[in-house]
């Protein structure tokens, strides 16, 4: 097992093919992810369970497993919402891409394959995993009512008068949120949260004018 270097989201390439699978690593590091390689289905387990990848690139024939079988193990190991792009040189008929959708897989991709759209399938995949992520965040009544009252511009001592609350305690409730959506600044929460529809333009979540 090879790690390749960078401090981007963990990508796990399982192939046993060694260049396609170092071919593989390079274009995702050289496009700000950071490659895991594994040649078999048990590396890529064991890989998993030391740092869990945000996707993984399976191809269909393994030494140890199929891809098939792999994916299911995979997804048991890290989660359901694992996305996983399948990959085959082998099985490149119509049918093979759609038996490997059926099967569970996130996307199917033929070698070879050129190296903007390999990029461009791992990119949409991750984009849609954000998107469910963020879909369901879960935020308190009360942390509804801050991240609100911030987006509107209130500072966090307004909030704190508008909702009879104490200052720290807005403050935590703002530490909550940020967490929720992984967020490392209050601007950057506040995008956030009118980027998944946590909170609209022009509403005030007090009720008051």
């Amino acid at each position: 097992m090879q790690n390749g270097c960078g401090a981007q989201q963990p990508i796990l390439v399982v192939d046993d093919d060694a260049n396609v699978a170092s071919a593989m690593a390079q274009l995702l590091e050289e496009g700000g992810y950071r490659a895991i390689c594994a040649g078999s289905a048990a590396e890529g387990l064991a890989a998993c369970r030391l740092e869990t990848p945000s996707l993984a690139v399976l191809d269909i024939h393994l030494p140890d497993l199929s891809g098939y079988e792999a994916l299911h193990q995979l997804r048991a190991e890290v989660g359901e919402r694992l996305p996983v792009l399948f990959v085959s040189g082998v099985r490149v008929e119509p049918y093979d891409r759609a038996a490997g959708l059926l099967v569970g897989a996130d996307d199917y991709l033929i070698k070879p394959f050129a190296a903007d759209e390999f990029l461009a399938r791992v990119r949409a995949l991750l984009r849609r995993a954000d998107t469910v992520a963020a879909s369901e965040v879960r935020l308190t009544i009360r942390e509804s009512e801050v991240l609100a009252l911030l987006a509107a511009g209130l500072e966090p001592a307004d909030v704190a008068e508008r909702l009879d609350i104490g200052f720290r305690t807005v403050s935590t409730h703002v530490e909550h949120i940020m967490g929720k959506l992984d967020a490392h600044s209050r601007g950057q929460m506040i995008a956030l949260a009118y980027r998944d529809g946590l909170v609209t333009a022009g509403t005030d979540p007090t009720g008051r004018d």
